[in-house]
């Protein structure tokens, strides 16, 4: 259909760019959901129950399967699907991802509703992982072409939606559980119902919002930041990309930076009732958890805008290296009992963890070029699949083997941390092998010409203002609001309230 073609999605003269990232941040904030998903596995463990769990009930590792699942697909569906995207262009792609993203929430409800495990894992898991992967890359090239000055800042700006995703659906799936709850119903069906009808139309005007700059504006487009100069043209295809020492090492920056931030994250309510006990309860656990999610989200935009002035490989040397430390000096913090302090350093490691998220497309750009960086990031996010299954069980696993040796349950997560932090240390050697750019691709730099901040492909921001109003307005406002109840939360945490 012409409708769906790259070519009628191709910018008009004078489209402003600015326009770009709120179609991004309309798909992230939706799948962003994903990282809220544990709002419905203690409902889930008492469906027959309803007040508490009865024989036959789900437990909570079987529910864990499905979020498990999401994950998984996530990223295999981003690297299989990952070509097709550049092909087909990101009004084709969003407008799939938006019908396998809420669709898999339908099979989902009605595996729910049927009390069939098997129909939740193939809905959420399956169906809707497709949908995350397929929605998490579709906006990354675009963004990247539009903004190849600014690519740490542009990348970051989309992928902060998929922690704000989570802010925003922690709160209102339980608003959505409470309203539809009742003598026979937790409200977990009515939820999810809820929440893919309203991600469907959501996704859907993003997707209708992409525009693909000119074709020639693209030839002539120049970027010279952080040391690295190069012509947008030039790049380097995903086969070709995978074999190369510098993608290799930085699938294993990804895979260890997730394994150590997605392990902590699993565990955070828990582990932070068990290592300062009798201090919290339920309530102020999930004020930290919330405030994790902030500064995650927070991580992925100041940090990777800062890689655009420090270069994306001293950024990553500075994540990796002050995550290292801070995971270390955890479990010395926690000995002291210095509470504060302790959330304080590990809502910093998560921002190091979103800036490692939202900084590896500009990453990839500036070493394989920016004509492939969709197909070659959904390859690379086959590590976030590994990660996501090894950090819980590596996290959970030592914990349990420490309590089954003695050791008091306020020491039992030490070695954990420990062990994370050394995680840390293998990215950051990794890191360093990482080349600025393909040795084997002949470079040819364009000279500026005229005002550097000029662009032909960068129209003023005033082209287009009241879209544009209008576009930011409709995805900050459910975003400040998911802002708002997270640290309404955990301001209790730190007595602040």
């Amino acid at each position: 259909m012409v409708f769906f073609s790259k070519k009628a999605i191709e910018a008009k003269p004078g489209h402003n760019r600015w326009l770009i990232p709120p179609a991004a941040l309309a798909i992230h904030l939706c799948i962003g959901q994903v990282y809220a998903f544990s709002v419905f596995r203690l409902p889930m463990t008492r469906l027959l129950g309803i007040t508490g769990p009865l024989p036959g009930d789900w437990e909570k590792n079987q529910v864990f399967w499905a979020f498990s699942l999401a994950i998984v697909f996530l990223g295999l569906s981003a690297a299989v699907f990952g070509r097709w995207v550049e092909r087909v262009g990101p009004r084709v792609s969003g407008t799939v991802s938006a019908l396998l993203w809420s669709g898999g929430f339908g099979v989902a409800a009605l595996g729910v509703w049927l009390h069939q495990l098997w129909l939740l894992c193939l809905g959420y898991g399956v169906i809707g992982g497709c949908g995350l992967g397929i929605g998490y890359i579709t906006p990354v090239s675009t963004l990247i072409k539009w903004f190849p000055d600014k690519r740490g800042l542009a990348t970051g700006l989309a992928i902060m939606g998929f922690g704000g995703g989570a802010m925003v659906a922690s709160p209102l799936s339980e608003r959505l559980m409470a309203w539809f709850a009742g003598p026979d119903s937790t409200g977990v069906v009515g939820a999810l119902l809820v929440l893919g009808a309203v991600y469907l139309p959501v996704m859907l005007a993003g997707a209708l919002v992409f525009r693909l700059p000119p074709t020639e504006t693209i030839a002539e487009a120049h970027i010279q930041t952080a040391g690295t100069a190069t012509r947008v043209g030039e790049s380097v295809d995903a086969p070709q990309a995978i074999w190369t020492l510098s993608f290799s090492c930085l699938w294993l920056v990804l895979f260890c930076n997730v394994t150590a931030g997605i392990g902590i994250l699993d565990v955070a309510s828990p582990m932070i009732q068990e290592i300062f006990p009798g201090r919290l309860n339920a309530s102020l656990a999930a004020g930290f958890v919330g405030l994790l999610s902030l500064f995650n989200l927070a991580g992925r935009l100041v940090w990777s805008s800062a890689s655009d002035r420090l270069g994306r490989q001293q950024a990553y040397a500075i994540y990796l290296s002050l995550g290292m430390l801070l995971y270390f000096l955890e479990p010395w913090v926690a000995r002291q009992g210095m509470l504060a302090l302790f959330v304080v350093l590990m809502a910093v490691i998560m921002s190091f963890y979103g800036g490692v998220f939202a900084t590896i497309p500009a990453y990839l750009s500036d070493v394989f070029g920016t004509g492939h960086v969709g197909s070659i990031h959904g390859r690379l996010l086959t590590a976030w699949s590994c990660a996501g299954v090894a950090g819980p069980y590596l996290v959970n696993g030592v914990c349990k083997m420490q309590l089954e040796r003695g050791i008091p349950p306020e020491r039992a997560y030490d070695l954990a941390l420990w062990i994370v932090s050394a995680l840390l240390v293998i990215g950051l050697v990794a890191n360093a092998f990482v080349k600025k750019r393909v040795a084997d691709l002949p470079r040819v730099v364009i000279p500026l010409s005229g005002d550097k901040k000029h662009r032909a492909w960068s129209p003023s921001i005033k082209n287009g203002s009241i879209q544009l109003i209008l576009a930011w307005s409709l995805v900050l406002l459910p975003m400040s609001w998911g802002v708002w109840m997270t640290l309404w939360k955990a301001s209790g945490l730190l007595a602040l309230r």
